[in-house]
């Protein structure tokens, strides 16, 4: 077991490609592939921790986990040394989309609250607008990849085995096997989990964090570092709301008590409130990114494209 975030011993297996074996020793993940330039790397990153990362800077408190044999500041050297050879790839990745243009968003949920849903929504309502593809997370199956397939959308699916997270790495080299060259949409479904994926930069411009109103609304609360690390949550499935014991207001109270400056949409994928603003949120991203793709101007803020506040 990863002796940092939990991460269970497995194979993660990207469509098309190789197999990656991470074995968890002492806290280290060991592997063997092949790097976005070539090389061969021997260590894949794959435990978060108290996590800052560009270009928004998001700092969290450690929370370290505990193996026989192990000191504490030996537990923390291994966390800093995972999470540094993360961060080299994440940025290598963020230069890669920069410099094609690309907006990458990178979608976080807990389990069931309707990602793969609204994927196949928004990709219907972006068709022909802007090249797009999209990076399935999941544990095991590729039946989310096959959902969004079967849109005409570009997708890989990467199955994490045991892992409870995607990492930069694995997402660098999903990315190898798209077909998006220049401009457009990189959408990224992370394995459904609310905290490991909080602190693991992917390369990523924005953190969507994915809230259905079938959960507690005191999930920001539970979760806070997932939703200090976003810039825009989506409350899903609103159509049920009649329905159900769910105070809208004090969600969306909780989420900016943790996170002064996330924004806030309520959508729903079944009967469209909420996507055209949702759409224009994601179109925004795109327009963003267009001057780093021709080395003019720079990156905007989230505040300066951010959809509209409740």
């Amino acid at each position: 077991m990863c002796t940092v975030c939990g991460c269970g011993q497995g194979e993660t297996k990207i469509e098309g490609g190789h197999e990656h074996e991470h074995r968890h020793e002492d806290g280290t993940v060991l592997s063997h592939a092949h790097g976005h330039d070539g090389e061969h790397v021997h260590a894949h990153p794959h435990a978060p921790g108290g996590l800052s990362y560009a270009p928004r800077q998001h700092s969290h408190g450690h929370e370290h986990a505990h193996a026989p044999g192990l000191s504490p500041g030996r537990m923390v050297q291994i966390e800093q040394d995972i999470l540094s050879k993360n961060n080299a790839y994440a940025n290598a990745n963020r230069k890669q989309w920069q410099a094609l243009g690309l907006f990458a968003a990178n979608l976080v949920s807990s389990p069931g609250s309707g990602k793969t849903t609204l994927l196949v929504e928004t990709i219907g309502r972006l068709a022909g607008r802007h090249p797009l593809a999209v990076i399935e997370g999941d544990q095991q199956t590729s039946n989310d990849a096959e959902r969004i397939r079967a849109t005409g959308a570009q997708a890989i699916q990467v199955n994490t085995g045991k892992g409870c997270h995607l990492d930069a790495h694995m997402v660098g080299h999903a990315f190898e096997r798209l077909d998006l060259k220049q401009g457009g949409l990189l959408l990224i479904e992370n394995v459904g989990n609310l905290v490991c994926p909080a602190e693991f930069d992917l390369g990523e411009a924005h953190k969507v964090v994915i809230l259905s109103v079938t959960e507690g609304e005191d999930k920001p609360l539970k979760y806070p570092n997932m939703f200090a690390a976003s810039d825009l949550m989506l409350l899903t499935k609103t159509d049920l709301l009649p329905h159900l014991d769910f105070d809208v207001a004090k969600c969306i109270e909780y989420a900016r008590r943790i996170n002064p400056k996330i924004a806030v949409l309520q959508v729903s994928a079944k009967s469209g409130e909420g996507m055209d603003k949702w759409i224009a949120w994601l179109e925004r991203g795109v327009v963003a990114q267009t001057p780093l793709a021709k080395g003019g101007g720079s990156r905007s803020e989230p505040g300066d494209f951010a959809a509209g506040r409740h």
